[in-house]
């Protein structure tokens, strides 16, 4: 079966009516249990993210803050959520994930993380719901230690991938590709290795001839060893987020797109479900699920 990540700390204690629908990715689980993506008791549970892997990428001081709960009010503020243990926990549980998803995906072909995607945290601290970039980390360690010589990080979330954009600014192992809503978070953009604005309102067949006019040549350029795919579903026109248009349709389009556009060079991927803020966490959580039925079927065809 498609090897998928989870952590029951992905769940971290937020206030009820807080905008971001943290109970997203419990529910996530539970889907993916109930329409046999994941058998029972059959997510690979992960590590949690320690100081010095987080440390690679991120200040060491930001991280400590992070860890004792100590995080400037400012940069709380940046970062939208109460700063405590559970918060952190959740981090580092997620980073965790990110990267052993990218391990299994490197050794399977493809796999999946039941969260990951904190594309707006950048070296010095987080921003925009996100405390640390899991991709980023991974990324980095996957790197550094020689699994990977080459990846390649395909944004697909609604905002800007600013964070990752910026750690890598300077890295050509890394090739960074964002493609996003132009109006939307965040204000001050960072430069990926390519950016595709979109406007307001853009619906499903432009944005997948846009997606479907650059990906197959990018791999071809870059000839990654791993595929980053942040999978955010606020492109969704109910998203109250978004200002785009996509249907679920369009959303499950873009993902088989883009997995076999990646599997048919024979570039691993690892998935990440990255933003959704639907208020109804059952309709959001069901269209982060669309990541992963989409995934499970390509490991069904291929056996």
């Amino acid at each position: 079966m498609l090897p998928v990540v989870h952590h029951p700390a992905y769940t971290a204690d937020i206030p009820h009516d807080h905008r971001f629908p943290m109970g997203k990715y419990q529910r996530l689980a539970e889907i993916l249990v109930e329409e046999g993506v994941v058998s029972p008791g059959g997510f690979v549970e992960p590590e949690p993210a320690s100081f010095e892997l987080l440390a690679r990428v991120h200040a060491a001081d930001y991280v400590r803050q992070v860890f004792e709960a100590r995080v400037p009010r400012e940069i709380e503020r940046q970062i939208g959520l109460p700063m405590t243990a559970s918060v952190a926990r959740r981090a580092r549980a997620a980073t965790g994930g990110t990267l052993l998803a990218a391990r299994l995906a490197l050794r399977h072909g493809l796999a999946c993380n039941t969260a990951g995607g904190s594309h707006h945290a950048s070296g010095p601290h987080g921003a925009g719901f996100c405390t640390f970039n899991d991709v980023a980390v991974a990324a980095a360690a996957l790197l550094d230690e020689g699994e990977a010589g080459r990846v390649l990080v395909v944004d697909l979330d609604v905002h800007q991938g600013d964070g990752t954009a910026s750690i890598f600014a300077d890295d050509p192992r890394v090739f960074t590709f964002s493609m996003h809503g132009e109006k939307n978070y965040p204000v001050r953009r960072a430069r990926s290795d390519l950016d595709i604005d979109l406007p307001d309102g853009t619906q499903d067949d432009v944005y997948l001839d846009a997606l479907r006019k650059v990906l197959p040549d990018l791999l071809d350029r870059v000839r990654p060893d791993l595929v980053f795919y942040n999978a955010g579903v606020d492109p969704h026109r109910d998203d109250r987020l978004g200002r785009l248009a996509l249907s679920d349709d369009g959303l499950a389009e873009r993902d088989a797109f883009v997995l076999r556009a990646c599997l048919g060079k024979g570039r691993p991927v690892c998935g990440v479900i990255g933003g959704g803020y639907d208020r109804d966490v059952e309709r959001v959580a069901r269209r982060h699920s669309i990541l992963h039925r989409t995934a499970a079927g390509f490991v069904r065809r291929a056996r």
